[in-house]
């Protein structure tokens, strides 16, 4: 059964500061608390297949996959799915900004199905990825404002 989440965030920055920080997907480990190395894989344009690794969680497991990600600079948003899907049968990812003021807003909109051999369900995976977004979302916000 498909799944989505959306969160989104205002961050008292210029649109152009946000988008930078943000697509600087090799910079991911200094502000994502749970990724602990991005590697870039490919580059073709505006489009960058990496892999991820996540940091241990409280089992001592670590987490891999490879995904795709596609910026459009003219549109402000950003397509992404994971080539290595893991529990998924897909997860795909979309991110929209748009700026009022001088202030940014950075929404972010996630949309799975799990397998159905996956260790969890959808309520657990949709609870996990809002916690998640909403964390990186405010730590991206701190930095960017304290940075202003």
């Amino acid at each position: 059964m498909a799944a989505k989440t959306e969160n989104s965030v205002t961050i008292d920055a210029p649109l152009e500061r946000v988008w930078t920080f943000t697509n600087d997907v090799e910079a991911w480990p200094e502000y994502f608390d749970e990724y602990s190395a991005v590697e870039v894989l490919r580059r073709d344009g505006d489009t960058i297949d990496f892999r991820l690794t996540t940091r241990p969680d409280d089992q001592g497991q670590a987490w891999s996959w490879v995904s795709r990600r596609t910026a459009d600079p003219a549109t402000r948003t950003v397509r992404a799915h994971r080539l290595e899907t893991g529990p998924f049968e897909y997860m795909r990812l979309r991110w929209f900004y748009t700026e009022s003021g001088g202030r940014t807003t950075m929404r972010w909109v996630q949309e799975f199905e799990l397998r159905d051999d996956a260790p969890f369900d959808d309520a657990a995976m949709v609870e996990r990825l809002d916690t998640g977004s909403r964390k990186n979302m405010a730590h991206i916000k701190k930095i960017l404002e304290s940075a202003s």
